[in-house]
């Protein structure tokens, strides 16, 4: 489904959009009372498909299909449950292949800097749409912990509880690197053509740098022990006589990963929300952290993965540690994988039970 505003939408950091389309999901009914509404928020190359089969327009099973459901953790027998693409994505919403009304072309390099607080804004015009006044929950990890973040501070009245999970207040300057580095992989890439490529033929734009771009984040998505006991120094070309481009075990899997996401990815889409996470600091324009952090009142489930190197879990200890020194309860678990910060999205199994509690225990 698609959602249109009716009204120019300023951004927090200049320019505006003349309409948003938001393309969204639900699961389960809302009840009587309208308190059982949950929304899901999904990091950066998600979508608004969390749950549910591969279908038209979605070539994947929900990317948190094991979590939601009928008697899953979040229960779509009890609850309503709401997953929108955000602001700047490619799968519905709008974003910088989607058409300028002025003109009936794709944004490209016109569309504007979006921030994390915009797609929060964005969220909470779709929760007006569809009348939900305020959430049982904001649940999601890594950006899309970010977004559930900016919702505890932003509309502290709409939200009942939060669950930030494996996710930070605010961008690390190696995080920001990370995504440097990334973002240059594109642009450097001579098919991006300054971000407006879309009249090209099909496969024709910055697809290279867009794997490359998606080989770097996978690398930090993982661990040392998984890609050591997963790859170890296997080889996919002999090494009989020695080329330059012999590849190992793992470098076929980076090239899988890279290929894989430039075929369903737009990569100005990837530009734009690489580069509103970098932005992300919850303390802008607050008095800093802390001060922003004391906005927050609801009961609060952090989330940290052992061997996290993206997100570190000291990261997610600060979130937890500063709000219960404003007597805010704070519940949070530890997620002990080899995955490193890819655990969120496949260690469903460790992550069900307390979820399953916490959401109980508003009741």
């Amino acid at each position: 489904m698609a959602l249109p505003t009716r009204h120019r939408f300023l951004l927090e950091g200049g320019g505006a959009l003349s309409e948003v389309i938001v393309a969204y999901e639900t699961w389960g009914r809302r009840d009587d009372h309208g308190d059982n509404a949950i929304l899901i928020c999904h990091a950066l190359t998600g979508d608004s498909h969390a749950a549910g089969r591969a279908g038209p327009g979605h070539l994947a099973a929900g990317w948190w299909d094991p979590l939601i459901g009928p008697g899953r953790a979040i229960d779509t027998d009890r609850y309503f449950v709401v997953c929108a693409n955000i602001l700047g994505g490619c799968q519905g919403s709008t974003g910088p292949a989607s058409p300028d009304p002025q003109s009936g072309l794709p944004y490209g390099s016109r569309f504007p800097v979006v921030s994390i607080r915009d797609m929060v804004r964005v969220q909470a015009a779709l929760a007006d749409e569809i009348g939900v006044s305020r959430w049982r929950s904001v649940i999601g990890g890594s950006m899309g912990g970010m977004q559930v973040l900016e919702w505890a501070v932003m509309y502290p009245e709409r939200v009942r509880s939060v669950v930030p999970i494996a996710t930070t207040v605010a961008a690390t300057a190696q995080q920001i690197a990370y995504s440097m580095v990334q973002r240059s992989s594109i642009q450097l890439d001579p098919n991006w053509l300054g971000g407006d490529y879309y009249d090209q033929a099909r496969g024709a734009g910055p697809t290279r740098g867009l794997a490359n771009a998606r080989a770097l984040a996978q690398i930090t998505y993982r661990s040392d022990e998984v890609f050591r006991e997963r790859f170890g120094r296997n080889v996919v070309d002999p090494l009989d006589e020695f080329e330059p481009w012999q590849r190992f075990d793992v470098e076929g899997y980076l090239d899988y990963h890279g290929a894989k996401l430039a075929r369903r990815f737009d990569a100005n889409s990837y530009l734009v929300i690489a580069k509103a996470m970098d932005l992300h600091d919850l303390g802008r324009g607050r008095g800093g952290i802390r001060a922003a952090l004391s906005r927050v009142s609801c009961p609060t489930l952090t989330m940290s993965i052992t061997t996290d190197a993206l997100y570190y879990p000291y990261q997610q200890e600060q979130i937890r540690d500063v709000l219960r020194s404003y007597g805010v309860h704070v519940e949070h678990a530890v997620i002990d994988s080899p995955h490193g910060h890819d655990a969120f999205l496949l260690e469903t199994d460790q992550m069900a039970e307390p979820l399953t509690k916490f959401l109980a225990a508003l009741d």
